[in-house]
Order: C-alpha cells, then sequence, then structure tokens
C-alpha cells in the first residue's frame, strides 16, 4: 500500500472549515444590515438585520435584483453606478441607500461597498456592510429645520435686525434692515457697522452702546441713528442683547429695533405743532472590531487602523475599554460587551474611540458575539460607522436653532408667533413680562380670543389674515390687554412664518412696548 498522510491538511481544511463558519455566523447574526450581489445584480446574501429593517426574509429577497425590486427609483442610479466600481474591482467609499421596506417606507443604509472575489482574485460580486441612519438623518433634518426656520423668520422679519461680532463687523442684516438702509446684505456683511453705517457725530455714542452690549448689558428702546445707503437718517428704536454660546461665551451683539422714522417725524412734527401746536472585516471600509471573553481586542480592521490612528498589532491583546474608549464611555461600552457575552444580540451603541492623537472619534457601534460551533460565546464584534463628522454636522445645526431661540426668547423685544388656526406657539420673556401672563398660561391658546379686548378683536383679527396670507404689517399699533386688565400699546411688526417648502406655518410678530 501507498499511503499519504493527510493529516495536517485534514486539520487544516477543518480550521479552514471553522472559519468560513464562523464568518457565516458573523454575517448571519451581525447587528449591521449585510447585503450580497452576484454579477448579474441579484442578492446572495441577506442577514437577518437586513430582514429586520427591510421587512423582506432572506427566502424572498435570495435572487431577486437588488436594485428594480428594494432601492427607492430616485436612489436606483447611484447604487447601480457604486455596483459597477465593485464589480470592477473598486474598494467604494461610503454611499447611501435608500431601501424601500416591505411596507413601503423608506429606510436610510450608509453603506461600504466591496468586491468578493475568488482565490484567484476574479472578482465574483459584491458585499456591503451598513448601517441604519434614518433616525440619525431625521434628527439632523428636524435640527436644520429648526435652524433654517429661525434664520429664515430673522431674516423676513418686518422688523430690522442686525447681527455683529465682538469686533464690530457685520455677520447679519435683514431684509428689513437692507430695505430701510439702501444697503444690500452682501454690501453691509463684513463691515464695520459704527464705521459705515453711523455717522461721525453719533459714532461715540452707538460705540459705547454695543460696548455694553458685549460685556451683557443690553439697551431697550436705544434711538439708534441709521446714516442710508443715500446719506439720509433713519430713526431705529433699537434693543440689544448679547448673543452668547452654548457655554457662555460672548459672541457678539444681535440688535432687534423698529424704524420710527415716520413717527418720530410725525411726533416731530406734532412736537413742532404742540411747540407751534436668527470596505470586509480587514477591508471593508467600515471600522471593525473584535475583543475576546476578557475584553481584549481580537480584530482591529484597517478602517479601524485608519480611523483611530493604532495598527493591528500595536491594539491585538490591548483591553479595549482601558486603552481605546474615551472614560465619558467606557460604563456603556462595558454594558454592552456584558451583553454581547451573555449572548444577547446589541442594537446600535455609540462607542466614543480615543485615537492614537488623543482625538476623539464616535463611532455608531453593533455589539454581535462571536461562537463556536457548539455555541460557546468566545467573543465579541462589533461592525461600526465614523459619525463624527455626522454628529458635529448636528451639533452645529443645533446650536443654531438653540442660538435663535435663545436669542428670540431672551430679546428685549415682546415676540409672539401664532399658527394658522391663531393659537400661541411661541411667547417670549419679554412678551410675558409686559403682558403678565406667563408662556405656560399663553402656549396653545387663542391670540385673538385671549389677549385682545373685545371691541378690538375684530381689527387685531383682520391684520393677523393679511399676514397668513403674506401681507405683514409694519408698526400696526397692537393693543395687548395685560393680565391685569390694563392695555398696553405695542408697536407691531407682523411677518409670515413659512416652512423650507413655502407653505404657510403661521405669523410672528415682533414689537416695541410704546405706552
Amino acid at each position: 500500500g501507498v499511503g499519504q498522510d493527510i493529516t495536517e491538511m485534514r486539520t487544516a481544511m477543518a480550521e479552514q472549515q471553522r472559519i468560513a463558519d464562523g464568518l457565516a455566523r458573523f454575517i448571519q447574526t451581525a447587528n449591521a444590515p449585510i447585503f450580497g450581489v452576484d454579477v448579474t445584480g441579484r442578492v446572495t446574501e441577506w442577514n437577518r438585520k437586513a430582514e429586520e429593517v427591510s421587512g423582506f426574509t432572506k427566502e424572498e429577497a435570495l435572487g431577486q435584483m437588488l436594485i428594480d425590486e428594494f432601492i427607492a427609483e430616485e436612489n436606483r442610479y447611484q447604487v447601480h453606478c457604486a455596483l459597477e466600481r465593485a464589480w470592477q474591482g473598486d474598494e467604494s467609499a461610503n454611499f447611501e441607500m435608500m431601501l424601500v421596506s416591505k411596507d413601503g417606507s423608506k429606510v436610510e443604509i450608509l453603506l461600504n461597498a466591496t468586491p468578493t472575489r475568488l482565490s484567484d482574485g476574479k472578482v465574483t460580486g459584491w458585499a456591503g456592510v451598513g448601517q441604519d441612519i434614518t433616525v440619525l438623518r431625521e434628527a439632523m433634518q428636524r435640527s436644520e429645520q429648526v435652524a433654517a426656520d429661525w434664520t429664515r423668520m430673522i431674516d423676513t422679519t418686518n422688523a430690522p435686525i442686525f447681527c455683529i461680532e465682538a469686533s464690530g463687523l457685520i455677520t447679519e442684516w435683514n431684509q428689513k434692515a437692507a430695505e430701510i438702509s439702501g444697503w444690500g446684505k452682501e454690501e453691509a456683511m463684513g463691515k464695520s457697522l459704527v464705521d459705515n453705517f453711523i455717522k461721525e457725530d453719533c459714532r461715540e455714542e452707538v460705540s459705547l452702546i454695543l460696548k455694553q452690549a458685549l460685556e451683557g448689558h443690553g439697551a431697550v428702546n436705544y434711538d439708534f441713528p441709521l446714516c442710508t445707503k443715500d446719506g439720509q437718517r433713519r430713526e431705529i428704536l433699537l434693543n440689544t442683547t448679547t448673543r452668547r454660546s452654548a457655554d457662555g461665551v460672548v459672541r457678539g451683539v444681535m440688535g432687534v429695533g423698529q424704524d420710527i422714522t415716520e413717527m418720530r417725524t410725525a411726533m416731530a412734527e406734532q412736537q413742532r405743532i404742540a411747540d407751534g401746536l436668527a470596505r470586509f472585516i480587514q477591508t471593508a471600509n467600515a471600522p471593525i472590531f473584535g475583543v475576546d471573553v476578557t475584553g481584549r481586542v481580537t480584530e482591529w480592521n484597517r478602517k479601524a487602523e485608519e480611523v483611530s490612528g493604532f495598527t493591528k498589532e500595536e491594539a491585538l491583546g490591548q483591553m479595549l475599554i482601558d486603552e481605546f474608549i474615551a472614560e465619558e464611555n467606557r460604563y456603556q461600552v462595558h454594558c454592552a460587551l456584558e451583553r454581547a457575552w451573555q449572548g444577547d444580540e446589541s442594537a446600535n451603541f455609540e462607542m466614543m474611540l480615543v485615537s492614537k492623537d488623543g482625538s476623539k472619534v464616535e463611532i455608531l457601534l453593533n455589539a454581535t458575539p462571536t461562537r463556536l460551533s457548539d455555541g460557546k460565546v468566545t467573543g465579541w464584534a462589533g461592525v461600526g460607522q465614523d459619525i463624527t463628522v455626522l454628529r458635529e454636522a448636528m451639533q452645529r445645526s443645533e446650536q443654531v436653532a438653540a442660538d435663535w431661540t435663545r436669542m428670540i426668547d431672551t430679546t428685549n423685544a415682546p415676540i409672539f408667533c401664532i399658527e394658522a388656526s391663531g393659537l400661541i406657539t411661541e411667547w417670549n420673556q419679554k412678551a410675558a413680562e409686559i403682558s403678565g401672563w406667563g408662556k405656560e398660561e399663553a402656549m396653545g391658546k387663542s391670540l385673538v380670543d385671549n389677549f385682545i379686548k373685545e371691541d378690538c378683536r375684530e381689527e387685531v383679527s383682520l391684520i393677523l389674515k393679511q399676514a397668513l396670507e403674506g401681507h405683514g404689517a409694519v408698526n400696526y399699533d397692537f393693543p395687548l390687554c395685560t393680565k391685569d386688565g390694563q392695555r398696553r400699546e405695542i408697536l407691531l411688526n407682523t411677518t409670515t412664518r413659512r416652512s423650507a417648502d413655502g407653505v404657510v406655518r403661521g405669523v410672528m410678530g415682533v414689537g416695541q412696548d410704546i405706552t
């Protein structure tokens, strides 16, 4: 008999099978949706998370054309181009794929496209690891909407509004300021307010008022002498408010005014008359991490190296939490590891990775237990997405929204907003102070029915109706009824509130108490 000792080969084959089984289990049980297609575009992989986010079972998806059956029509060309690049061997960067679920809803997936190959390098298809970013995108859009809403309202209100930075250079100049002064926004932005829009004989006094506002002492009803493009002087009844960041640092000054030139002229005339009478595992383009049951790193792919700055050799064997996670986020990651080691399939959680240079990288991660063929948990693997840029963009949008909201609430001019039905949706501190009605008391109530005396309701309703139709009022004498029954005379400018697509949402009123 002539034989061959195939013990080592059989052992190697068993090890290869174990690795293949483990990888197949990882793909099927990963908490990130994983998709695969062949070179014809037909689905070859559809893991449990893909079933969950789409509503389609693996049996329903396999063999179907990915683009034609599961991708929103408006996103099919982009996905087609990504598949074409992958089939040509290109490692595509992140791209967004709009998946249409079984119930017809759309799920936004941030996906990495990686070509799948035979041992000879021949491309056999494409695999993608994704993250469902629908909720993140919706939150971002809401923040952007709030910021855009306030910015638009600030720009279109019938009161002149400007902002300056600490150096005195103009950073905001709304339409009304442009209209009154004759200087367009492009002409005004970046210029010194005092040096360019105030006549020389008034600059010292205006500089003092702005300096006091930068120190936290806003002015109320300051008679601001604006110099127009044609050299005329406009009298602006101005309230100045210190602009601060969320951490309280002074960023500049905002001024909200009312053009009282005509009124002042009339007053002057009256006085005259009176005197006369706001890429997969290692090559995947998503960072993938693995740890054993002791918490030591067992996997650290190329993308993980890229986002962290630490090589795989530097990371392997290190304690993940102690060495690579920001202190304030360690407890949350520890809890996710504990749940994975107990066999729990954890949902998305955020992991704050500390990179080699000390900067923090925010990773949206899925924790999945790794197991032997007998089901014994051997550790934990996570597929992540670097959402640092997304988070920063969200925070910037939230900051803008919060900044405008805070400024609106704390400005020294009474500001209210109503919806189309006439119910109050904003009631700032100054409105509460003047009326005696707190924000909680005013919100949701009818402005006309509760805050206007009966004999003036018809006229005020007409003014609000005209604003809802796009015709804001300028310097309307608004008769506000206070909590104690007194009448306060408010010099009011009304502005139509619109959504980003132009739909009328209500009215905003900015006033000055001239009682």
